[in-house]
């Protein structure tokens, strides 16, 4: 978790870039982030994979330094895991370059040291969700948790025991493995819940109606009413502006727009990017 008290610059909150480096490109010479040389900017995981150019992806995201803020996403988890021997990379996966890459070691200690949640300014960014049971504070303190694991000298471990749909549901008397899937798969994986908040991860496409089965910026009841939560991982469901939730992801990848919203004043670039991925792919 990471928590920054800023000055006056600019901050953009990115969508997912998923590999896609002209986009990038594109956006960080656009004039009104080129003419602001203070300009910092937030992403919103999955950095890398699906898309043509991982490596210059990471490589130029990387060298933003300081400027740049990274949440990790799903995609981000699942490279570090097929770096450590534990996942083997997918039909799909564009990750190659960068597991190729001379100092590959020094890439995934990069990533593996990036936050699962940024705070300030009013603002929450994840890759995901979060629970509905989670204040701000508690969301912030189970980031830390997890992230300690991920930093750890047994964090191959953590990673290997990662993968899993149980539990869904939160319980502060979780431990272990169980309790690192709850809080990892809230904050990068989760999309759908039940009426109850129990996280549902078979449904990818954009919310249907189903009243038993609903966003999880939905869920009644939130305790995070009162913060901005700022996402991406959600292609399907695209941009999305509310006092009390934000959607990055408008499917650069999938031939779109990569979106950067301004923090300050929630004004919107979009980049148009050209089609990587089939959408039937998501």
């Amino acid at each position: 978790m990471s928590s920054v008290e800023t000055g006056s610059s600019s901050i953009w909150m990115v969508g997912d870039l998923q590999g896609c480096c002209a986009p990038l490109q594109a956006l960080l010479a656009h004039p009104e982030i080129a003419n602001d040389p203070n300009a910092r900017f937030w992403f919103a995981g999955d950095l890398i994979n699906r898309g043509p150019d991982s490596l210059g992806t990471l490589r130029a995201v990387m060298a933003l330094k300081d400027r740049a803020s990274v949440v990790l996403g799903n995609h981000d988890l699942h490279l570090l895991a097929i770096a450590a021997g534990i996942r083997k990379p997918g039909k799909s996966d564009t990750i190659s370059d960068i597991l190729n890459a001379p100092d590959v070691h020094e890439l995934m200690t990069w990533l593996r040291h990036r936050p699962l949640a940024h705070y300030e300014q009013g603002h929450l960014m994840v890759h995901a969700g979060v629970l509905s049971a989670w204040t701000l504070e508690k969301t912030l303190a189970l980031a830390v948790e997890a992230e300690a694991a991920l930093q750890g000298p047994d964090w191959k471990n953590t990673l290997e025991h990662m993968y899993g749909n149980e539990p869904a549901y939160w319980d502060d008397a979780l431990r272990g493995h169980a309790r690192l899937r709850v809080i990892i798969n809230a904050l990068t994986r989760i999309r759908m819940c039940s009426s109850q908040g129990h996280m549902e991860f078979s449904h990818k496409g954009a919310p249907n109606g189903d009243p038993d089965l609903m966003p999880w910026f939905d869920v009644p009841g939130r305790a995070m009413h009162d913060t901005t939560v700022v996402f991406g991982h959600w292609s399907t469901l695209g941009l999305m502006l509310r006092p009390d939730a934000i959607c990055l992801d408008t499917g650069c990848v999938w031939g779109r727009q990569l979106t950067a919203v301004r923090l300050e004043d929630h004004k919107v670039l979009q980049i148009a990017c050209d089609q990587y991925q089939s959408p039937g792919r998501h």
